[in-house]
């Protein structure tokens, strides 16, 4: 008979989980390529909450959307004004016929990327503990959230070269 950790027991989800991240980060390059600005944060937006309800799921944990929206603008919004306006920037440049739409083509996809598997990677560790939506403290997990931020960079950009 094999232990707990030999069978995998101590973390069973965490397999599941890294599959449901790493197809909504997917989702999320699609919809940072829309070409019309703020119907691709709307879209991004709209894969994040996807993704965290498929997570709670599985984790067994209660999901309300509204709740989950403003933790993940929380989140979100930790980035500060400079990451956000980038974020926001990048969809915007797409308006700038040629080099613009170019540029935001290129650029908003991974922004996107990233914030979904770090958003992603943030919940799922604190499903594994045994968190909750109404029990997870947004400022308590910035830090961990940037540091999987800067992770998913190199990930997400990993992923866009894959076949």
């Amino acid at each position: 008979m094999k232990s707990n950790i030999e069978s995998n027991d101590v973390r069973p989800h965490a397999g599941r989980a890294e599959t449901i991240i790493r197809r909504n980060v997917l989702w999320s390059l699609v919809g940072g390529v829309l070409p019309v600005p703020v119907v691709d944060v709307v879209a991004i937006k709209g894969v994040q909450l996807k993704m965290l309800k498929e997570l709670a799921d599985l984790y067994e944990v209660s999901f309300t959307r509204d709740i989950a929206k403003t933790l993940v603008g929380s989140l979100i919004s930790s980035l500060g004004s400079v990451g956000v306006g980038a974020t926001l920037g990048y969809g915007f440049v797409k308006l700038v016929p040629g080099v613009g739409t170019a540029l935001g083509i290129i650029s908003t996809p991974v922004v996107a990327g990233a914030a979904t598997y770090a958003l992603g990677k943030v919940f799922m560790m604190h499903f594994e503990t045994g968190g909750t939506f109404l029990d997870f403290d947004p400022s308590a997990m910035r830090s961990h959230f940037w540091s999987e931020l800067e992770k998913a960079k190199e990930t997400v950009a990993k992923m866009q070269q894959e076949p």
